[in-house]
């Protein structure tokens, strides 16, 4: 004992020594004076660490390389486990996993303070653009913008002229683009009032770095970001009208780049993510189709651009709007965050015109001045960036982009400048009134930590800000974009940039804030709020899990066979493979076939139809069901290695089952993943019993059926016989208390459907109820001997009719 003692005292010893020679971070001794490659945010003019950075560089100092991989490795579990993706538009349309840069970037609370000051104020502007592009437009009149930048401006929606918003604002939630200099001086690089993205990717960066940073994050005093969100549902809350209209969130869909953040964004805040389809317009109000007929909706935070919103007044072409929201919009029915029409202010032209604007609107010079930007519609103008081209980026005067995010589209100037300066006057006053100038800033650095040591790269930062019952309040720190090189382009996510998290640190300690309310009678959505799209996918989401499930267990019974099979038993593995051919299994190509991945890249479909309503770990088992088939199927061989495969996957089945039973609320949705399981369960016994239990069945196929229902044990324990027709139509078809018989399905599926919310609530039962009600009590009714091959065809037609039925009640 004394030894091992001593043996470990040494390890721990010899661990501490390499624990100090090799730091993750290395400091100079003394004042901590960085070595070189230290990034600008992290050091003050004279070289020394910045006070608020001091905290968390004393942490670093004392960390191993491998503490700190560990300790990233665990930021990275989490955004893994929590399914964060972004989708990449590089030409296979894929997703990618969320580019997180562990190292956050960190700001004094006096200076974000100011910095918010600034942004405030800039809001402020952009509403009073926006007041006056669908008002008087007095700003044209008056010439303090040219009249092209608004009449030639694709943003700017004649159709919502003359329209003031419900609640009278037309700017809700909107962002900024903001970078410094090396010295310290931050510039606007771009305004986002559109559709702005990233809030929920910040919430997840916050959750990642407190996770690598636990200890230090408590200790540092950083400002929370959950009042931001509560302030701002709140104020959603208070701006519907009458009392009965919802809220939520406007998605384009699943395909859409950022549909993770418009999911976890409508589940972190309790609202419901709708897509065009569940909207319609009835006598100009908005109303979502849900399974308990259409309901007024009064507020949605839009997260798509406003022409595609309406396909009848806006862009025809658009196949993800809804007809007639317009209409709700100028009727006062409806109030969209942000107002249709608000991404002109995004055009980086108007950058140019801010100053005087802010003169002229607010009576104020700009706290925080954008980035110097020139219209080359103006002679002056133009003159000015022929002159300067070597420091100048040129680009789209309508970009709604930051000169980084269109990198394909911006060019230098000085490259430009190569052609010769008679070519370059005469392209610019032939293109000039399309393009802009704008002075190519070199951006501040902030931390990376690339392949083992920390490196400066050029940054941004994304800050939100949203109109609450107190005006104007900005998320404490929003997230950082970090560059993947040198080049400012590669600051885009789309160029390989990364995201961090962005600490604003108090003097003093923080409070810590919660979603929850703290009122003693909270009201409750109807649950019958489930829109039918939701209530579509939740009802295939369940059956495309139990058939999976079901084509499993026949494939696994086969392959129990294939090895000794002789002569007896050949008729039975022929009758099971026409059965499998039949559902779209084809043995003969492989031993677990690729048509396997249909029903679950469906199920994984469906779930990601309705990811907000989707747990992160249901989410997550679902897709590691998903890749565990993948890498089984065509790769495994017949029998033995086949069957241990399939048992593996059904293991995951029943992982992914338990999860959501123990977990989902039994509320409408609950119902429909349910009748969707009972109704696919109960369909794929009666198909299975047509086809082995007839007087033509081959030897073993009562076995068979026992084992694909996994009854074998109850069959033995509750007939003293060996297996017949009586016994096997008794136990899988009429047996109310076997969780796989055909009855027991038809007696839970009555039973959710008797609670669905009925369209008419002036008959006694729905359509649904009522067949459902009648084939439940059909074979119920049926003993063992009067059931029939023939009955079983009927029934199954039945069990069809009843999904039909259910799609044309409430789908």
């Amino acid at each position: 004992m004394a030894e091992a003692k001593a043996e470990h005292s040494a390890e721990r010893h010899r661990v501490e020594q390499d624990s100090e020679a090799e730091p993750a971070i290395a400091w100079n001794a003394g004042n901590y004076a960085p070595l070189p490659g230290i990034p600008d945010e992290m050091v003050d003019a004279e070289g020394k660490v910045r006070p608020v950075w001091q905290p968390f560089v004393n942490a670093l100092s004392g960390m191993t390389t491998d503490e700190l991989a560990e300790r990233f490795s665990r930021a990275d579990r989490y955004l893994r486990d929590a399914g964060v993706f972004y989708r990449a538009y590089d030409g296979q349309d894929d997703t990618r996993a969320w580019p997180f840069s562990h190292i956050p970037v960190i700001i004094d609370d006096d200076e974000w303070q100011e910095l918010a000051e600034g942004l405030k104020q800039r809001a402020d502007l952009l509403e009073a653009m926006m007041a006056d592009f669908y008002g008087d437009n007095r700003l044209v009149a008056e010439g303090f913008i040219p009249p092209a930048l608004v009449a030639s401006n694709s943003e700017f929606l004649r159709p919502l002229v003359g329209v003031t918003p419900a609640g009278g604002n037309y700017l809700h939630f909107i962002s900024f683009e903001v970078g410094r200099g090396p010295e310290g001086k931050w510039w606007v690089l771009s305004d986002r009032a559109q559709a702005p993205s990233g809030a929920g990717f910040a919430l997840e960066n916050r959750v990642a770095a407190s996770r690598a940073f636990s200890g230090i994050y408590g200790d540092m005093h950083v400002r929370r970001v959950a009042s931001f969100f509560g302030a701002f549902r709140d104020a959603l809350q208070s701006s519907t009208y009458g009392g009965e209209g919802r809220f939520g969130v406007l998605t384009p869909g699943p395909a859409n780049e950022t549909y993770y953040e418009h999911a976890y964004i409508a589940r972190y805040l309790g609202i419901s993510l709708l897509e065009g389809e569940d909207l319609i317009v009835v006598n100009d109000r908005l109303m979502v189709r849900t399974v308990a007929g259409p309901m007024p909706v009064s507020v949605l935070w839009r997260r798509l651009d406003a022409d595609f919103t309406d396909p009848l007044e806006l862009n025809q072409h658009s196949r993800i709007g809804t007809p007639g929201m317009v209409s709700a919009i100028r009727a006062g029915n409806l109030t969209m965050v942000n107002a249709l029409g608000s991404g002109i202010v995004e055009t980086r032209a108007l950058l140019a015109f801010l100053p005087a604007l802010s003169r002229r609107l607010l009576n104020e010079d700009l706290k925080i001045p954008s980035i110097a930007t020139w219209w080359c519609g103006q002679e002056n103008e133009r003159a000015h960036v022929a002159a300067n081209l070597d420091q100048m980026l040129i680009g789209p005067a309508y970009s709604r982009q930051p000169f980084f995010d269109d990198s394909g589209l911006s060019f230098s100037g000085k490259r430009l400048g190569e052609r010769g300066p008679g070519a370059v006057n005469r392209w610019l006053e032939k293109r000039g009134p399309w393009l802009v100038g704008q002075e190519a800033v070199k951006l501040s650095t902030a931390p990376a930590f690339i392949n083992g040591k920390l490196e400066p790269h050029p940054f941004s930062l994304r800050v939100f800000a949203a109109r609450t019952n107190d005006g104007w309040k900005l998320m404490p720190g929003g997230f950082a974009r970090i560059g993947s090189s040198d080049d400012v382009a590669a600051i885009a996510m789309q160029a390989g940039g990364r995201a961090a998290d962005v600490w604003v640190v108090s003097k003093t300690p923080v409070a810590t804030p919660t979603l929850l309310t703290r009122e003693s009678r909270v009201p409750r959505n109807h649950p019958a709020n489930l829109p039918s799209r939701a209530a579509d996918n939740l009802f295939w989401l369940g059956r495309y899990i139990e058939r999976a499930e079901g084509n499993l267990r026949i494939l696994r019974a086969w392959h129990g066979r294939f090895a000794e099979v002789d002569d007896r038993g050949q008729a039975l593995l022929t009758r099971v493979e026409a059965y499998l051919d039949n559902a779209g299994l084809d043995l003969s190509e492989a031993a677990l076939p690729k048509s396997l991945m249909r029903d679950i890249d469906s199920a994984v479909y469906s779930a990601g139809n309705i990811r907000d309503r989707f747990s992160p770990d249901g989410w997550l088992a679902l897709n590691d069901l998903s890749k565990t088939a993948s890498r089984f199927v065509d790769r495994v061989g017949p029998g033995d290695d086949a069957a241990h495969a399939i048992t593996i996957l059904l293991r995951k089945l029943a992982g992914f089952a338990g999860l959501v039973h123990e977990n989902m609320y039994r509320s409408t949705g609950w119902r429909f993943l349910s009748i969707g399981r009972y109704l696919e369960r109960g369909l794929h016994m009666t198909r299975l019993l047509g086809e082995l239990s007839g007087e033509d069945a081959p030897d073993g196929a009562f076995d068979i059926l026992l084992e694909i229902g996994d009854n074998v044990m109850t069959h033995r324990r509750h007939y003293n016989v060996n297996t017949d027709r009586l016994t096997i139509t008794d136990l899988l078809a009429l047996d109310p208390q076997n969780p796989r018989s055909v009855l027991f399905q038809l007696n839970q599926m009555l039973a959710e459907v008797e609670k669905l919310p009925s369209q008419d609530h002036m008959t006694q039962m729905s359509p649904l109820h009522r067949e459902t009600m009648r084939v439940q009590s059909g074979l119920a009714v049926m003993t063992a001997n009067s059931i029939s091959i023939d009955y079983y065809a009927t029934l199954e037609r039945d069990f069809e009719a009843l999904s039909d039925c259910l799609a044309q009640s409430y789908l």
